[in-house]
C-alpha cells in the first residue's frame, strides 16, 4: 500500500513533527482510557445501580397490585416510598401526548438507565431522564398509571465527566510541560542550521556548542569544518598575492623590453604580435585572480534597493558604451534586499560584457517575489544550447563555436564568476533561451 500521500500531510518543520509526536500518543491514550474504562466501567455501574433500583420500583408494583382497591394502594405507597425516598403519585396526571422516553443528547449513561429499567420492570410506559428531580418513570396498574419520581444519582454515577476533565488538564499541563522541554532542546538545533545557513551565504555568525550530545557534536564538527575553510580560503588568498605579484612582474618587463626593441618593417609585425600576447595574458591573469580570490565577496551585506542598484549598473554600462537597457522594475522604492553590493555588481557586469559581446543589444529585468530577488540579462545572440549550458558555467569552459566571436574572444570565466558570487549568496545563476530577444537568459537568483 502506498503510504506517500500521508507523508505530504504530515508537518516539515521540527517543531510541527515534534508536536505529532508528543500530541498523538497522549490524545491515543486518553482515547483509549475513555473508551476501554470510562465506557464500560460506568456502564457497568450504571446498569447494577439502576438494577437495584428496579428491585425497589418493583416492591411498589407489587404493593399496588396487593392492595384492593386505589385509597388501600396509596396508602401502602405512602408507607414505602417514605424510607425509600421515592415521590410516587397514584394516579398520575393525564398527558396530552402518548407518553415517550426523554434524555439528554449528551446522556450516554441514559441509554443503560432507560434500557436497564425496560428490561426489569414490567408495563413501563416511559423514562423522562429530564425531569426535575432526575429520573420521571411512569408505569402502569391496576389503579391506574403509576409516577415515580427519584434522584439520578440512585441509578447512574455522579459527574461522570469530571474523569474526563482530569485526564484532559493534566494532559494539557504534561503536553506544556513537554513542550518547553522540547523547545530548549530544539532552540541548539535551530542555532546551527541558522549558522550553517548564513556560512553558505558567506556570512560568518557567532555560535556557541550547546544541547545534548549528538547536537553539541554536530555542532563541533560543523566549526571545525568552518575554521578549515576559512584557513583554506585564507591560504588560497596569500598565494594568490603571491602568484599575482610574481606574474606581473616578468610581464612589465617583458612589455618594456618590446617597446624598446627596434621597429622597423621586418619586425613590426612581430612586435606587435608580441605585444598582443603578453596583453592577453594580462587578461588571463587578471580574470584567473577574479575568479579565484575572496576579494570577488570581500564586504559587508547591505539592505539596498535592488531596482535603484540595478539602474546604476546599467546607467554605468551605457556610459561605458554597451548597447544595454532596464525594463520597468516593479519594486522600485518599495522593496529592499540584503545582499553584497560590490560582489553583485561584479556579476551583474559579467553578465551584461558576455551579453554585448556576443549579441547586438541587451535587456536587464528585475523580478521580485516573497522570498526571492530575481535579475535577468537576455541577449540577442545565437544563446547556449541546453546541452552546453552546465558546462558553460564551469571555469575556463570555451563555447566559442556556438558564440558570435565578431567582437572578442574571452577567457571563459565570466559566467562562471557569476555563479560563484550568487552561490556565495545562497543563490544561484540559471541559463535559459530568451523568449524576448531570442538570445541567451542569464538569470539571477537571491534569497531576500
Amino acid at each position: 500500500m502506498n503510504f506517500r500521500w500521508l507523508k505530504h500531510m504530515m508537518p516539515r518543520g521540527l517543531y510541527g513533527r515534534a508536536a505529532l509526536i508528543l500530541i498523538v500518543p497522549v490524545v491515543t491514550l486518553q482515547l483509549v482510557v475513555s473508551v476501554v474504562f470510562i465506557q464500560r466501567h460506568f456502564e457497568r455501574v450504571t446498569r447494577q445501580m439502576t438494577g437495584s433500583m428496579s428491585n425497589e420500583l418493583a416492591l411498589l408494583q407489587e404493593e399496588v397490585a396487593r392492595a384492593p382497591d386505589l385509597v388501600t394502594a396509596q396508602e401502602a405507597l405512602t408507607a414505602v416510598a417514605g424510607p425509600l425516598q421515592l415521590n410516587v403519585v397514584l394516579p398520575a396526571p393525564d398527558l396530552s401526548a402518548a407518553p415517550t422516553d426523554r434524555r439528554g443528547v449528551l446522556d450516554l449513561t441514559g441509554i443503560v438507565v432507560i434500557s436497564t429499567l425496560r428490561a426489569n420492570l414490567e408495563r413501563v410506559e416511559a423514562v423522562d431522564l429530564t425531569a426535575d428531580p432526575g429520573v420521571s418513570l411512569r408505569l402502569a396498574t391496576d389503579k391506574g398509571p403509576m409516577l415515580v419520581e427519584f434522584a439520578r444519582a440512585r441509578v447512574s454515577a455522579s459527574n461522570p465527566h469530571q474523569l474526563l476533565v482530569l485526564m484532559l488538564a493534566v494532559g494539557l499541563f504534561m503536553t506544556l510541560i513537554a513542550f518547553l522541554f522540547l523547545r530548549n532542546q530544539l532552540r541548539p538545533i535551530k542555532r546551527l542550521a541558522r549558522a550553517a545557513e548564513e556560512f553558505g551565504k558567506g556570512r560568518v555568525v557567532p555560535y556557541r556548542v550547546s544541547g545534548a550530545t549528538e547536537v553539541r557534536s554536530a555542532g563541533s564538527a560543523f566549526l571545525h569544518m568552518r575554521a578549515r575553510i576559512e584557513r583554506h580560503i585564507e591560504q588560497r588568498t596569500l598565494m594568490l598575492s603571491g602568484v599575482s605579484h610574481d606574474l606581473r612582474t616578468p610581464l612589465t618587463r617583458l612589455r618594456l623590453g618590446l617597446s624598446m626593441l627596434p621597429r622597423d618593417r621586418e619586425t613590426e609585425d612581430e612586435i606587435a604580435a608580441m605585444e598582443r600576447d603578453v596583453d592577453e595574458m594580462n587578461k588571463l591573469v587578471d580574470a584567473f585572480l577574479d575568479f579565484a580570490r575572496e576579494g570577488a565577496l570581500a564586504g559587508d551585506p547591505e539592505t539596498l534597493d535592488p531596482c535603484a542598484f540595478v539602474a546604476d549598473v546599467v546607467a554605468d554600462a551605457q556610459r561605458a558604451g554597451q548597447a544595454v537597457t532596464l525594463a520597468e522594475c516593479p519594486g522600485q522604492g518599495v522593496a529592499e534586499t540584503t545582499f553584497r553590493p560590490d560582489a553583485l555588481r561584479r556579476a551583474l557586469e559579467n553578465l551584461i560584457g558576455n551579453a554585448v559581446r556576443y549579441g547586438k543589444r541587451a535587456e536587464v529585468s528585475v523580478r521580485l517575489t516573497t522570498n526571492e530577488l530575481h535579475i535577468c540579462v537576455e541577449d540577442d545572440g545565437p544563446g547556449i544550447p541546453p546541452d552546453q549550458r552546465a558546462e558553460a558555467l564551469k571555469p575556463f569552459a570555451r563555447l566559442d563555436p556556438a558564440r558570435n566571436q565578431d567582437r572578442g574572444q574571452g577567457v571563459g570565466l565570466g559566467l562562471s564568476i557569476a555563479a560563484d558570487i550568487l552561490r556565495g549568496h545562497g543563490g544561484g545563476l540559471r541559463l535559459g533561451q530568451s523568449e524576448a530577444l531570442g538570445g541567451l537568459r542569464a538569470e539571477m537568483v537571491l534569497p531576500r
